[in-house]
């Protein structure tokens, strides 16, 4: 469906469409938009309008400023983790014209141009082994990622034959390793983003028309590994590359996704502007990938398999048993991960055949719409997103705090059941839980779940291990400042919380009323300072009850346990229900909703 956008032009700004690289931006009142072309065979004759087309004046009518990252301008041909590095120093030389920082920009970026925002976004280092420095702070607010091969294209290596192209390919290491860096997915750092995807080729899968631009199929373009309903699909083709045209993968005079004219009917710059502009015409215009004839039941995956302590073992090969007949799937030589980028959504039955030894079976529960990567291993194995705040399902994006009760959800995780006591062990059973390297306290080990303390930790990336008798499993851990988490009595999200005087928990049968003083218990407030004998919250939160501001009396560590958090404050006068809304917002993050009974 095409909707005509109004355009919207701002009177008395008369911004230059496009900045010249190393020249001040001019302010304006939105942030200025930083383009990022795709993967160059030859850097010869390069330029914005090659891949963007007129993209810069659809802006400028708009009242955008434009900027163009050209990955052909950083030297040496690098790897993506080394522009992804460059990126980030492009990023943080940007100044106005008053010489004050940029310090919010949108980003479009087309094909391999969204692999170097995401490596950016996640501080992937160029080194031998997976290894991630994510900034602690990033500038983007909006990121449109256009044809982005997200897992890999199966043309990668007949674009050429270099570094940049080889962690394009399908089951890549660098793709697999981007794509679970943190607790097995990529959350994108929580910016809001979506995608556009093209479906007017047919050869780059071999799935069929519809299923691909020429060059990235749908399930690598798709966002549905970040969230649902952000990706969209336009019948457009990669690139306007002639020898996409000869080979029979896109058809002659096919649009192409990021050569954007002024057409104000063009659905590519109807979702832009749309989406930059904060408007909902975005989300009509093409098709939601939940509705798609591939995407609503077709997944992809990407294998790797390991041995009980974590170690990667290479395959050669594999299988797809729960297909009749069986279908394939191709490893990649350099890391010895298997793909494939069709597969129905679902339950899938595995056999993967290693370098040496025994095949391997495993299932697999793949989600349509995307790729899911997939480790298989015996022993522990940390469940992707499982590790999270005790006190509710995980938060976005994915973040724990110091100090803070945290659960380790997987399988394999404990031989026993067993629950410690104040003060917590920092084993139980055969189980340890290793923040970088350290034995961290625990509350509760069984075969699917561990609860316990986060330590207090420095924020940033941290290495989480769980380790028994059968092995370990690794995954990585981001620890924010705070990520506040109320705890829930019941599945009405009934908040933990006491008459702060008399000790009763309130609930229907015991309301609070105005003047009452009330304890609410949460986890996730992160460090403290002690302060006469009470752990204060370093990071001071803010309470909404009934959406009205409530001063705080007290807030951080409940006095004697370990992980558990606790705010004081009054009941202002105004406020009554059966299920008032309760809400804690601290470092940038907003809990859970939880109810308490006014009367």
């Amino acid at each position: 469906m095409r909707l005509a956008l109004i355009a919207l032009v701002l009177p008395g700004l008369s911004f230059s469409q496009l900045i010249p690289a190393g020249q001040p931006v001019p302010k304006g009142p939105n942030p200025p938009v930083v383009f990022l072309n795709g993967y160059q065979a030859s850097c010869t004759g390069v330029d914005f309008a090659g891949t963007f087309g007129a993209a810069d004046k659809l802006l400028q009518n708009n009242g955008l400023v434009s900027l163009f990252f050209d990955n052909c301008t950083v030297a040496g041909k690098p790897t993506l983790e080394g522009l992804g590095i460059a990126f980030g120093q492009y990023l943080a030389a940007l100044k106005y014209t008053d010489g004050t920082p940029v310090t919010q920009v949108d980003v479009v970026s087309h094909s391999m141009g969204g692999l170097i925002v995401r490596s950016y976004l996640s501080g992937k280092q160029d080194t031998p082994t997976a290894s991630f420095l994510p900034p602690a702070s990033v500038p983007i607010r909006k990121a449109v990622f256009l044809g982005t091969p997200n897992f890999g294209s199966l043309v990668a290596g007949q674009l050429g034959s270099d570094k940049q192209t080889a962690e394009m390919s399908l089951g890549s290491q660098f793709l697999f390793d981007l794509n679970t860096w943190n607790q097995g997915t990529d959350d994108l750092r929580g910016i809001s983003a979506i995608s556009v995807a093209g479906n007017i080729g047919g050869r780059e899968s071999g799935v069929g028309p519809g299923f691909d631009d020429g060059v990235v199929a749908l399930t690598s373009a798709s966002l549905g590994f970040y969230r649902p309903g952000v990706t969209r699909i336009v019948p457009d083709c990669h690139t306007t590359n002639s020898l996409l045209i000869l080979a029979g993968f896109c058809p002659s005079g096919a649009p192409t996704l990021a050569s954007l004219s002024t057409d104000p009917n063009n659905p590519v710059g109807q979702i832009l502007l749309s989406f930059l502009a904060g408007t909902n015409t975005w989300k009509s215009v093409g098709e939601a990938a939940e509705t798609n004839s591939f995407l609503s039941g077709t997944a992809g995956l990407a294998v790797q398999l390991r041995d009980t302590d974590d170690a990667t073992i290479s395959l050669i090969g594999g299988s797809i048993t729960s297909l009749t007949p069986a279908g394939k799937l191709t490893p990649n030589p350099a890391s010895g991960i298997d793909t494939t980028e069709a597969v129905p959504a679902g339950k899938t039955d595995l056999q993967l055949t290693p370098l040496s030894g025994t095949a391997t079976n495993a299932s697999i529960a793949t989600m349509a719409g995307t790729v899911t990567p997939a480790i298989v291993k015996p022993g522990p194995a940390i469940s992707p997103k499982g590790v999270i705040p005790a006190a509710g399902p995980a938060p976005f994006p994915y973040d724990v705090s110091p100090g803070a009760y945290v659960s380790i959800y997987g399988t394999n995780l404990s031989s026993a059941t067993q629950t410690g006591s104040i003060p917590y062990p920092n084993q139980l059973a055969d189980v340890q839980v290793l923040v970088n390297g350290s034995a961290a306290p625990l509350v509760y080990v069984s075969t699917g779940q561990i609860n316990f303390v986060y330590p207090n930790v420095a924020t940033g990336l941290t290495r989480l291990t769980v380790k028994t008798g059968a092995g370990q499993s690794s995954v990585n851990v981001r620890v924010a400042p705070a990520v506040p988490s109320i705890f829930l009595l019941d599945a009405n999200a009934t908040a933990a919380a006491r008459n702060a005087l008399t000790s009763v928990v309130v609930g229907a049968s015991a309301p609070l009323r105005a003047g009452d003083f009330l304890s609410l218990y949460l986890t996730g407030l992160g460090a403290t300072n002690l302060v006469s004998g009470l752990d204060y919250a370093r990071t001071q939160p803010t309470i909404t009850i009934g959406g009205q501001n409530v001063d705080l009396l007290y807030a951080g560590r409940s006095p004697g346990f370990a992980g558990l958090d606790q705010i004081n404050c009054q009941i202002p006068a105004g406020i009554a229900g059966a299920a008032v809304p309760v809400i804690v917002t601290s470092g940038g993050r907003v809990s859970n909703t939880a109810f308490i009974a006014i009367q």
